[in-house]
């Protein structure tokens, strides 16, 4: 076996070198995702340029990539807090969330990898504590349950104004009341309902009556208008036209006509 030269030695080593320096200077961003870059000897962490993108980057062997995920991310909270009575309530509730991409640097210079933990998480716990605080039981059981989501993700927003944190929707899931309480609500709200439905029967039940008066009333005027308007004259004349029909039909014989006391026609036959 032949002996390697001495000048090689050498250029082996620097390859190996190369390869450990390319090693530590190459930098893979995937999607999704941004980079931080920290400069051990100037100035630290880099915050006025953007921060670096997805894709392939060579960066100096003694900096360092610190890597955040920037698509929009969901935290899930189980909180207890009290209710404006002071009863225990329990809220399931979730929060989209992410960092704002041009502050990525100042984000991880004050707040650091952890900053769920650090700010979001403590946002919408106070943001929740205070809302849920100014509604009974019974509302936030019922009618209230949009109200307080709404409140809930405006106090956050306004809390993670200047966290360098996006806040893009808090959604309440579940409210969970104690056992007794709930029962008490439902059946308060069974009975309301009851009652709502009987005092809809009984106006349903009164406008029906008014229509049968309000018919019978037009009835009775119309009967009195057509016996003012019936004079001897009328019924007379509408005596004849009978007897004429009457007349004209194949099956009367015998057609006698004669005065009555009233004066009209009195007609006797058969077939």
């Amino acid at each position: 076996m032949e002996k390697i030269p001495k000048i090689g030695i050498p250029v082996i080593i620097v390859v190996v070198l190369l390869i450990i320096l390319l090693a530590k200077s190459a930098v893979t961003i995937d999607s999704g995702e941004a980079g931080v870059l920290y400069k051990t000897f100037n100035n630290g962490v880099v915050t006025d340029e953007p921060p670096l993108g997805e894709g392939f980057h060579i960066i100096a062997p003694w900096n360092k990539v610190y890597v955040y995920e920037v698509r929009q991310q969901e935290l899930f909270e189980k909180m207890k807090v009290l209710s404006s009575n002071g009863l225990e309530i329990q809220i399931d509730a979730s929060a989209w969330y992410e960092p704002v991409y041009n502050e990525l640097g100042n984000l991880h210079q004050s707040l650091g990898e952890n900053y769920l933990q650090r700010v979001i998480q403590p946002a919408i716990r106070s943001a929740a504590r205070s809302v849920v605080g100014r509604y009974t039981p019974e509302q936030l059981y019922s009618s209230k349950r949009d109200a307080i989501q709404d409140e809930i993700f405006a106090e956050t927003k306004t809390i993670l104004a200047k966290q360098y944190v996006q806040l893009n929707e808090v959604l309440v899931r579940d409210v969970t009341l104690p056992n007794t309480i709930k029962d008490a609500i439902e059946r308060k709200l069974k009975q309301e309902q009851e009652s709502l439905e009987y005092e809809f029967r009984l106006v349903t039940a009164a406008k029906e009556a008014e229509k049968v008066i309000i018919e019978a009333e037009g009835k009775a005027e119309s009967n009195r208008i057509l016996s003012a308007s019936l004079t001897d004259k009328i019924l007379q004349d509408k005596g004849i036209d009978a007897t004429i029909k009457l007349s004209e039909s194949p099956n009367t014989k015998v057609i006698i006509i004669g005065g009555g006391e009233s004066g009209m026609p009195l007609i006797l036959g058969d077939n």
